[in-house]
């Protein structure tokens, strides 16, 4: 098969380029961000001219890309060539164009409630596919002797490894002229959601004078070629980043003041943490070069999925487990399709909860590394790229 890949600093395409590789496909790369567009004329005359070339003077048989591409689609729909698209980030706003209705689209979604919903609304080109792993390439690194990496750095009894979302300037602080009646509300709304997994409720929940209040301080539209709501964007993307803020930051520091002083705590983010008592801020690491060696080298690996994934495992948790870590998540519906809680993985139902299993689990090693060793193998068999594509390509094309 011949396949046009887009991307641009996708996690996984390295990834994907070795499943192709070994799967004997050919490809060719385009490193753009402009097909991240909904229109865009210049991204068009990139796609005539790569689609044209072929790759060793073969045509393309399809376009692939992580996450939706409306201007893709719509180049692809003109050729009447498959587009490809595995989503694994959200929100994804662009899932809500009226391109997605484009027949050349095969959309694979992670998120189970988010592939309901559009199904439900008759939307026929997308589809449920969970998110995947190279397996083989982590057991390369990880099979490694004297490894040059500083092996220390990633050891440690608990670790999260994730954005705090707590940067300057983030989407909620730009709320700051609402009057004190809605951000009540709304504080309120997210401090009952944080009690509540597998159900996410904030968007219907904003509407009225306080959606009023929200849009007249800081205003946001939906598209032109679009079907999201007001209410969504500000729910998914201003809400949701809020509240996995304040969650991970709440987390982190009852694990530093509970666990601190006897057990290393590390984070691995981007962001500035001062305050986080017991907690070793290890700055960011690189996807492909460091994030294994975290996974494998920590007896607890946190998932603490941001809440606008309404069911679905988010990549940070595959990865763990593909790793051979040991991994402990808040609840997520999706894992009980194909994962055994207490067998393959934890689920963590309140912070005291997770407080309680972390104790556990860091004095009962033998079971610890059963789960993750249990976890490991079923990531190897079921969930590797390879697996994925050849259900993905069985679709596509059969």
């Amino acid at each position: 098969m011949n396949i046009l890949i887009f991307e641009y600093k996708n996690f996984g395409t390295e990834d994907i380029k070795e499943c192709f590789e070994k799967n004997g496909h050919k490809y060719v790369v385009v490193e753009t961000n402009l097909y991240r567009d909904r229109i865009s004329p210049e991204f068009d005359k990139i796609f005539d001219d790569k689609f044209g070339q072929g790759v060793d003077n073969e045509p393309f048989d399809c376009v692939f890309t992580f996450n939706f591409s409306p201007v893709i689609s719509n180049n692809c729909k003109k050729r009447n060539v498959p587009y490809i698209a595995f989503v694994y980030d959200s929100p994804q706003v662009l899932l809500y164009s009226y391109t997605i209705i484009n027949p050349c689209n095969y959309v694979f979604i992670f998120d189970k409630t988010q592939y309901t919903e559009l199904k439900m609304a008759g939307i026929n080109t997308v589809y449920y596919a969970p998110l995947a792993v190279n397996a083989d390439r982590m057991k390369r690194m990880l099979d490694k002797t004297g490894c040059s990496h500083n092996i220390d750095r990633f050891k440690g009894d608990i670790a999260f490894v994730g954005s705090m979302y707590n940067e300057k300037h983030n989407l909620f602080d730009r709320l700051e002229g609402i009057n004190d009646f809605t951000k009540g509300y709304l504080d309120a709304i997210m401090k009952a959601q944080r009690k509540v997994y597998g159900y996410f409720f904030l968007e219907q929940l904003l509407s009225g004078e306080v959606l009023k209040d929200m849009i007249k301080n800081y205003p946001v539209e939906s598209s032109k070629d679009g079907v999201e709501t007001v209410s969504y964007l500000y729910a998914d993307y201003f809400l949701a980043r809020k509240m996995a803020s304040d969650e991970r930051m709440d987390i982190m520091k009852l694990l530093g003041k509970e666990l601190g002083e006897q057990h290393r705590i590390n984070l691995y983010t981007p962001n500035p943490t001062p305050g986080l008592a017991g907690v070793k801020n290890c700055g960011p690491i690189d996807y492909y070069d460091d994030m294994p060696y975290v996974f494998r080298n920590s007896k607890i690996n946190l998932n603490i999925t941001l809440r606008s994934i309404k069911s679905g495992i988010p990549l940070r948790g595959m990865d763990i487990m593909g790793a051979g870590g040991f991994l402990m998540s808040n609840y997520q519906e999706d894992f009980f399709d194909f994962f055994v809680p207490g067998e393959d993985m934890v689920l963590y139902e309140s912070e005291e909860d997770l407080i309680c299993k972390c104790r556990y689990y860091l004095d009962h090693d033998d079971e610890r590394k059963a789960i993750a060793r249990s976890g490991s193998e079923k990531i190897a068999e079921h969930h590797t790229y390879d697996v994925r594509f050849n259900e993905i390509f069985n679709i596509v094309f059969n």
